[in-house]
């Protein structure tokens, strides 16, 4: 049997995680940061390709968030642990895995 109120605890706990980190990946450069891309490498193509990096990263965590969001919406629901899909009960490994899941194997 699944502890959903453990479940609720761990997934409330990476969701602040997520937020703060975010935060800190989407915060506007420092004044003064020179954010460019010129024919030499230099600190402002570094620092470019480094905001190109944690951008991507911060729409992966977004799309965890997300996923999070609606593992706790099915908690609340009382639906937590089948799939959204089809419906079918999630296995207990793969959420032991991935509280976050919110459909089975097949349709993930």
């Amino acid at each position: 049997m699944i502890d959903v109120e453990r479940v609720r605890e761990q997934l409330s706990d990476r969701r602040a995680e997520i937020v703060a980190e975010i935060e800190r990946l989407t915060a506007p450069p420092e004044a003064g940061a020179n954010v460019a891309f010129g024919k030499r490498i230099g600190d402002g193509t570094t620092e470019a390709v480094e905001r190109i990096s944690t951008t991507a990263t911060a729409r992966s965590l977004t799309a965890s968030l997300a996923d999070i969001g609606r593992a706790l919406e099915k908690i609340d629901e009382g639906t937590y642990g089948r799939c959204d899909e089809c419906g079918a009960a999630i296995a207990p490994a793969r959420l032991e895995a991935r509280p976050a899941s919110v459909r089975c194997v097949e349709h993930a």
